[in-house]
């Protein structure tokens, strides 16, 4: 098990998009992850889509610390960035995360 540090943070989107706008919220989920990936204190993002409602997707997103993830949330970049997907979705939730430990997968058994 590796202990993650104590200010790591994980945020955690959940969003349903409108019927038929899965494949253009994948695409712009892709446009907007690529710059934010560029913003200081970003760590790693992830889409996810339910395996039993391919309208609701999960977004994932690993920061350094909290404060980089309060500053991008405050900034200009961010609404530029997520408008396309505000205007896909059918409704979201978004929740904060200390990350406390991280255990590794095995390499499974041959």
């Amino acid at each position: 098990m590796t202990t993650a540090p104590s200010t790591g943070v994980r945020t955690v989107l959940r969003m349903r998009t409108r019927e038929g706008c899965e494949a253009e919220f994948e695409a712009a989920w892709r446009r907007a992850a690529a710059e934010i990936s560029r913003v200081p204190g970003n760590l790693r993002q992830e889409l996810i889509r339910d395996a039993d409602d391919p309208r609701t997707f999960l977004i994932t997103s690993d920061w350094t610390d909290r404060a980089a993830v309060d500053e991008f949330g405050r900034s200009s970049a961010r609404e530029t960035l997520t408008e396309a997907l505000r205007d896909l979705r059918e409704d979201a939730a978004r929740n904060t995360y200390e990350v406390l430990a991280v255990v590794p997968g095995g390499q499974g058994t041959a």
